[in-house]
C-alpha cells in the first residue's frame, strides 16, 4: 500500500479525496430546525428528528447520525412554525357585497412522511396549501354579511378558518396554527362608491332614529312637567283665588306690553280708563 502510494502519489490523492466524501456523506448532521425522512430507492426507510408536541427544538433527535452513499436520500424538512400566503383575491358577503381578501395562515409540519408521501417536496407543499387557504377562505367569509367582515367580529370568523382549513392540511402532515387577514378592500370603483353610500344612508336612518327617539322623550317630559306644573297651580289658585286673579294679570300684561320674549314685540299704544277693569292691578282692587 505504502508502495503504491510513493509510485502514483496523484491516484492516491484522489482516492483518498473519495473516501473522505464517502465518511463526510455517511455521517450527516442533523439541524435542530431540521426533521428529514430517510429515503432509500424511493422508498421511506426512517424519520429523523420528528417533530414532538411539547418537546422543545434542541432536544434529543438533532445531531449526528448515518446513511448508506448512494443510496440513502435524505429529504429535508423544516420543523419550525412556516407560513403561506394567499393571493388576494375576490369574496362575496352574503348580502352580495364584493370584497377583495389577502390573508395568510401559519403552519408547521408535524407528519414528515405524510408530507412527503402526499407532497415530496416542502415547495409542493405550501402550493397545495395555498390552493386550500384560498378555497377555505372563500367558503367560510362567503357566508357572512359584509358587515361582519368588516368589524372585530370576523376574529372568530377566522378561527372557523382555521379549524376547517385544519381538516384539509392533516391530509398532508400539517397542523394550522393561525389564519389571519392581513387586508379587507372594498373593491375600487362603482361598488366602493356604492358601499360607502349605503354605509352613509345607513348613519342617516340611524341618526334621524335617534333624533326622533329625543323629541319624543323630550316631549313626554315637557307633557308631564306642564301637567305637573298644572296641578301644582290648580292647587295653589284653589287655596287663593285673589292670588289666581293677580297671576292671570300679570301674565296678561307680560304679553300685551312686553311680549312672549321670543320676538321683539311691537310699540303697543292702549288707551283705557283707569277705572277700566283690566288696570286694576295697577290701580288696586275695588272694594
Amino acid at each position: 500500500m505504502t508502495d503504491f502510494v510513493r509510485r502514483r502519489p496523484f491516484l492516491s490523492a484522489i482516492f483518498g479525496f473519495i473516501v473522505l466524501l464517502l465518511l463526510l456523506g455517511s455521517f450527516p448532521i442533523v439541524p435542530e430546525t431540521k426533521q428529514a425522512v430517510v429515503v432509500r430507492f424511493g422508498k421511506p426507510e426512517r424519520i429523523l428528528n420528528r417533530y414532538e408536541d411539547g418537546r422543545p427544538i434542541g432536544t434529543a433527535g438533532a445531531g449526528l447520525t448515518y446513511r448508506i452513499p448512494f443510496v440513502d436520500q435524505i429529504v429535508w424538512i423544516d420543523k419550525r412554525v412556516l407560513a403561506v400566503d394567499m393571493e388576494p383575491q375576490p369574496v362575496l358577503s352574503t348580502d352580495q357585497r364584493r370584497l377583495m381578501v389577502d390573508a395568510f395562515a401559519r403552519y408547521r409540519i408535524v407528519d414528515p412522511l405524510l408530507m412527503y408521501i402526499r407532497s415530496t417536496t416542502e415547495d409542493n407543499l405550501k402550493s397545495q396549501l395555498q390552493t386550500i387557504l384560498r378555497s377555505e377562505v372563500r367558503n367560510e367569509l362567503g357566508r357572512q354579511p359584509f358587515a361582519a367582515l368588516l368589524s372585530p367580529e370576523r376574529q372568530g370568523v377566522m378561527d372557523d378558518v382555521r379549524k376547517s382549513l385544519n381538516v384539509q392540511a392533516a391530509k398532508f402532515g400539517v397542523e394550522i396554527v393561525d389564519v389571519r387577514i392581513k387586508k379587507t378592500d372594498l373593491p375600487d370603483g362603482a361598488p366602493l362608491q356604492s358601499a360607502f353610500e349605503s354605509m352613509r344612508t345607513a348613519r342617516l336612518q340611524e341618526a334621524r332614529s335617534i333624533r326622533a327617539q329625543g323629541a319624543k322623550q323630550a316631549q313626554i317630559i315637557r307633557a308631564q312637567a306642564d301637567a305637573d306644573a298644572s296641578k301644582t297651580y290648580a292647587a295653589s289658585f284653589g287655596k287663593d283665588p285673589q292670588f289666581y286673579d293677580f297671576y292671570r294679570a300679570m301674565q296678561s300684561y307680560l304679553t300685551t306690553f312686553v311680549g312672549d320674549g321670543q320676538d321683539k314685540p311691537a310699540p303697543t299704544n292702549i288707551i283705557l280708563s283707569p277705572q277700566n277693569d283690566y288696570l286694576k292691578e295697577f290701580t288696586g282692587r275695588s272694594k
